[in-house]
């Protein structure tokens, strides 16, 4: 090989490196459960309300510098119990809730409009618990999902979180009634306050019930 072929492959190392540095680590949220209380089909406003410490726990992560980005199942759209148009005013409204409560502007909200299939499984590509959306958000925000989390209050979302290659963090708020373990479903950090949640992903996991290596202690499996 000569020198200009070896200069090239250095220069092309050097630009991938750098390409990998621009990546950022974000932090993808779960909407229903996880942000706001679950209310099944909400499209009203003023029936958005904020987990407890939510978005005290998401400015904090917004101040850290991690891009924030919704991933939501909404089959409603499918089912046919709300429109887009109903869907589109609620998330202007939780948008600027956050903006005005917290400080915080989300990067990106993604919605899989998609219902499940007979069994419950996904019948796309992007209905959690595949990882579609957060692929998807990956490719468009130039996000690196290695260094990234994903929070939510079911096992689908952890699994999610994994198939895309997040660490994953439990929000265990009482959405989770099945517990089907399997190792893709192991999350990293099981949590049950958001100050908690927001300690994990920052790295003080004092309050934070850590699940050594990313699998799961037997007796704190949940």
């Amino acid at each position: 090989m000569n020198g200009s072929a070896c200069d090239t492959d250095a220069a092309y190392r050097a630009r991938l490196r750098a390409s990998r540095n621009q990546r950022r680590a974000a932090v993808f949220i779960d909407k229903d459960g996880t942000l706001v209380e679950n209310v099944p089909y909400n499209v009203d406003p003023a029936q958005l309300r904020f987990m407890p410490g939510a978005r005290e726990a998401l400015a904090a992560l917004a101040r850290a510098g991690h891009p924030l980005l919704i991933v939501t199942n909404q089959s409603g759209l499918a089912r046919g119990r709300f429109t887009r148009l109903q869907f589109a005013e609620l998330q202007a409204v939780l948008e600027q809730r956050l903006r005005d409560e917290a400080g915080v502007e989300l990067l990106d909200v993604l919605v899989c409009p998609h219902a499940p299939g007979s069994r419950g499984q996904p019948s796309c590509l992007c209905r959690k618990p595949a990882p579609g959306m957060l692929l998807r958000a990956a490719h468009k925000h130039c996000l690196d999902l290695a260094r990234s989390w994903m929070v939510g209050d079911t096992l689908d979302d952890v699994e999610s979180g994994r198939r895309a290659g997040c660490r994953t963090v439990l929000l265990d708020s009482g959405g989770e009634t099945v517990w089907r373990l399997t190792p893709l479903r192991w999350p990293y950090v099981r949590c049950t306050e958001w100050d908690a949640v927001a300690q994990a992903i920052l790295g003080d996991r004092l309050r934070a019930l850590v699940i050594e290596g990313g699998q799961p202690h037997p007796s704190k499996a949940g």
